[in-house]
């Protein structure tokens, strides 16, 4: 509870910031795992403080084993109308691994639990490249998935990060990573089976039905300007200034127990921001828009990078539409970050 009063407190010393609220995640941990009270602390706080717009997207992140119909209930005294859930896999032996606390079976319970009480708003996380996991185990998981009408779905290549367990795993031969082409196949049938469902490959890692893409992370990628409160948290002004808080939570707490900023400060230079403007809109659907670039920096930066990208164009990776939109291709995908890279300085 002192962690979630700290967060409300940032907020209050905030709010200005904040204004009329489009959008509110709940998130980067594990919100799911809040006591009632914490929960109902953290929105009473949000509502007091901040106005929340009656469209507002409002998103809490949540693991399957922690959604129960006294959960259920809990969360149906707050506002919110979306819920982002890390499933991952439906294969117990992978989760096991993973070292997931929950099972295929309390993954889809949760779904259907959700769907019986009125949020049918889901967004779903999976992840390809598993150890153990063969091209068919993950497209039955998808095709699972698809099946229960899930309006949003993201998937991710899995990434062995330094100072995980899963990494350590690596090191220590106990787990190896899987053959890039497994991987790349994964994600192809990833597209082909999203395309059939009717979902929208919004971005690179992002599939929705029409009228469900989250908003929230389109707002990233569009560098709309953002606030993010708790220890850890970014947030962005939508120009040139970027924050990041402490992630050091004793000292976070500390530091707004005493009316201080947790935060420190960093100011974008040109390249900065270009490379930023490249790198996120590059992945979206709409991709980036060449006149802004003209624009907001220069003739010559635009010039720069529509003779950069005509490699990629060449090779049926990048095309440039007639409205003036540079965009990934298919192909493209599988080497977006290469293509990206290339563009930027």
């Amino acid at each position: 509870m002192p962690y979630v009063a700290a967060v409300v407190e940032e907020l209050k010393m905030r709010k200005e910031e904040c204004g009329e609220v489009e959008t509110l995640y709940i998130g980067g941990g594990t919100p799911s795992q809040l006591t009632p009270e914490a929960l109902l602390y953290l929105f009473d706080g949000i509502q007091e403080h901040v106005t929340l717009l009656p469209t507002a997207e409002i998103t809490l992140e949540a693991n399957p084993d922690d959604v129960n119909p006294e959960w259920i209930e809990t969360l149906k005294k707050t506002p919110v109308n979306r819920v982002s859930m890390g499933v991952q896999s439906l294969d117990d032996e992978i989760l096991h691994t993973l070292h997931r606390r929950h099972t295929g079976k309390q993954a889809l319970e949760a779904i259907y639990l959700l769907k019986d009480n009125g949020y049918h708003n889901l967004s779903i996380d999976l992840i390809y490249g598993l150890p153990h996991q063969s091209l068919e185990a993950f497209s039955s998981d998808v095709k699972t998935i698809l099946s229960l009408d899930i309006p949003h779905l993201s998937a991710y290549a899995l990434q062995f990060e330094e100072g995980t367990k899963l990494y350590d795993m690596r090191e220590q031969g106990e787990v190896k990573e899987v053959d890039e082409e497994l991987s790349l196949s994964c994600y192809e049938q990833l597209m082909d089976l999203t395309a059939e469902a009717g979902l929208e490959h919004y971005e690179i890692s992002n599939f929705a039905k029409p009228g469900y893409r989250s908003r929230h992370n389109s707002s990233y990628w569009t560098r709309k300007p953002y606030v993010g409160l708790g220890a850890g948290a970014h947030s962005y002004d939508g120009a040139r200034k970027r924050s990041s808080n402490c992630e050091d939570l004793a000292k976070y707490i500390q530091c707004i127990k005493e009316g201080k900023p947790a935060s420190e400060e960093e100011y974008l230079d040109d390249d900065t921001l270009y490379n930023e403007l490249v790198m996120l809109a590059l992945r979206t659907r709409e991709g980036l828009y060449l006149p802004e670039v003209e624009v907001v920096y220069s003739r010559e930066r635009s010039l720069y990078i529509s003779q950069a990208a005509e490699r990629a164009i060449k090779a049926g990776w990048l095309t440039k539409k007639a409205d003036g939109h540079l965009c990934l291709t298919r192909q493209g995908l599988f080497v977006s970050d290469d293509v990206i890279t290339d563009l930027m300085v």
